[in-house]
């Protein structure tokens, strides 16, 4: 065999050993993510809350407690987008509880001693999750349908709003994972429900920046959230009372560009801590 015929046959091994690990991490993936799917149905009381709870919140800014300070329009037009960021943002909550679960079970160890792809468990979730949002935004954007709200620039408008809020879950989602598997306990969810929920009303979800005083304004309109509800507004084609700041006036490089940056800064820290749980 010549030179040429060794070089060719260790590039075809080589070719055919990376596809075949490929294939079973997808197929890891795949059967973690199948795991996740099957809770939905054995815990049909836990799914109905997580769709039920961001409505209820929808139902009661819109119509119990009022709102809008700054905004001119009709109030609902610009809370749903606004809600709509926030339930993406609450998901986080739900992904962490998932994780410390697992970890206080000791389901992740049992995974990780199995002959299977390591980062299965990490995509497995992640996917879950990711579908999850979908139904749950569907649902929210059924509800705020339902009570009056519209989109008014096309269908391809309207999924590139989806697609934003898609994007601020999935980096909300490895936020999740890493906090999750740096506490390791359900209980100190708490702690986290405690930080995330004055951080997302941080935010021009509810009220305008503008009837803020000029420092809290200024504070919410960097929030990420901020960014993604007011990107979404415009794509909806929904009033917002958008100011003339650098943050206001392109917030729709900033919907894009806060995502990215924290998955950048997440991911591969929830990777690592993975990885470091087994030593």
């Amino acid at each position: 065999m010549t030179a040429t015929q060794g070089v060719s046959t260790v590039e075809v091994n080589t070719a055919h050993g990376a596809g075949s690990k490929l294939s079973w991490a997808a197929a890891d993936s795949w059967t973690m993510t199948r795991r996740e799917l099957a809770h939905w149905a054995r815990q049909p009381v836990q799914v109905v809350v997580g769709l039920v709870f961001p409505v209820m919140m929808l139902l009661m800014f819109g119509y119990l407690i009022g709102g809008g300070k700054g905004v001119e329009g009709d109030f609902r037009s610009y809370l749903v987008p606004g809600m709509l960021t926030m339930t993406m943002a609450f998901g986080l909550e739900a992904t962490m509880l998932s994780v410390t679960q697992d970890l206080g079970k000791g389901v992740i160890d049992r995974f990780r001693s199995m002959p299977m792809n390591s980062g299965a468990v990490l995509v497995g979730r992640s996917i879950a999750d990711m579908l999850q949002s979908v139904v749950g935004l569907t649902v929210m954007i059924g509800v705020g349908y339902a009570i009056g709200w519209r989109w008014n620039n096309g269908f391809a408008s309207f999924m590139g709003a989806v697609g934003l809020l898609l994007l601020l879950r999935f980096a909300m989602l490895w936020i999740g994972i890493h906090l999750a598997m740096v506490a390791g306990k359900p209980e100190l969810v708490q702690a986290v429900q405690i930080l995330v929920w004055p951080v997302a009303f941080l935010s021009n979800a509810i009220a305008s920046p503008e009837s803020m005083p000029s420092w809290l304004g200024a504070v919410v309109e960097w929030n990420p959230m901020s960014a993604t509800a007011t990107a979404v507004r415009g794509l909806f084609g929904n009033p917002g009372a958008v100011g003339d700041s650098w943050a206001a006036t392109h917030a729709e490089f900033l919907a894009m560009a806060w995502p990215v940056a924290l998955v950048a800064v997440f991911f591969p820290l929830a990777v690592k801590r993975f990885r470091d749980l087994s030593r």
